[in-house]
C-alpha cells in the first residue's frame, strides 16, 4: 500500500468518528491523561502541520475548536494532497533525519492517526477495532525499541495486562493506555 493509500484508509476511519461526534462529545475525556476528545483531534491536526515545515510546507492554521469536523476534513484534504503529489520534496528533522516527505508522513503521522483512532473512539464511547493482526505486528516492531520509545516521552508507562489479552489490548497497554478504560 502506498503512503497515499495508507493515509486515505486511516483518515477514513477517524473521519467517521469525527463526523459522528455531537457538539457535546468534544469535551468528553479521552484515555490520554488530561486530554479530551477535542484534544485528540487537535493533536492530529496541529503537530503534523508543524512537522511538515521541515519540508518547507506551510499549511495554514486551522481553528479546531470552532469546528472540529470542518478542521479535520480540511486537514485530511491538505495531507492527502501532499501524499498524492509529493513533488520530490524531502523532510528534514533533527530527530528523524532527512526522508522523502511521503515516507516521513507515512512513518510518523499516519501510524499516529491509526493509534489515536482508538483514543477518539473510546472517548466517544465506542469500541474501536484496530485489527488484531496489525496490532500484533505493531507490538512486535515496537517491543525491541521499547526504551527508545519510552525515552521519547511519546508513550506512558506500560499498563499490565494478562498474557491472554488480545493483541489490541496488549498494544494499547504497551503505549500506556488502559484497555478497559471507559468514558
Amino acid at each position: 500500500m502506498s503512503p497515499a493509500e495508507h493515509h486515505a484508509r486511516e483518515a477514513t476511519r477517524i473521519t467517521e468518528l469525527v463526523e459522528s461526534a455531537a457538539a457535546g462529545d468534544w469535551a468528553r475525556p479521552s484515555p490520554v491523561a488530561e486530554w479530551t476528545a477535542l484534544d485528540v483531534v487537535k493533536h492530529l491536526i496541529e503537530w503534523p502541520r508543524g512537522f511538515l515545515q521541515g519540508a518547507g510546507i506551510e499549511l495554514p492554521a486551522l481553528d479546531v475548536e470552532a469546528g472540529p469536523s470542518a478542521a479535520w476534513k480540511q486537514h485530511v484534504t491538505d495531507i492527502q494532497a501532499i501524499l498524492d503529489d509529493p513533488a520530490g520534496r524531502t523532510l528534514s528533522n533533527p530527530h528523524t533525519g532527512t526522508k522523502p516527505v511521503e515516507e516521513a508522513i507515512d512513518q510518523f503521522y499516519t501510524g499516529d492517526v491509526w493509534m489515536h483512532s482508538w483514543d477518539l473512539a473510546k472517548a466517544l464511547g465506542r469500541e474501536p477495532d484496530l485489527d488484531q493482526e496489525r496490532c500484533a505486528a505493531a507490538l512486535a516492531a515496537m517491543t525491541p525499541i521499547e526504551q527508545l520509545l519510552r525515552d521519547s516521552g511519546q508513550f506512558g508507562p506500560a499498563v499490565p495486562v494478562t498474557p491472554d489479552a488480545s493483541p489490541q489490548d496488549k498494544l494499547v497497554a504497551f503505549i500506556g493506555r488502559d484497555p478497559a478504560w471507559q468514558a
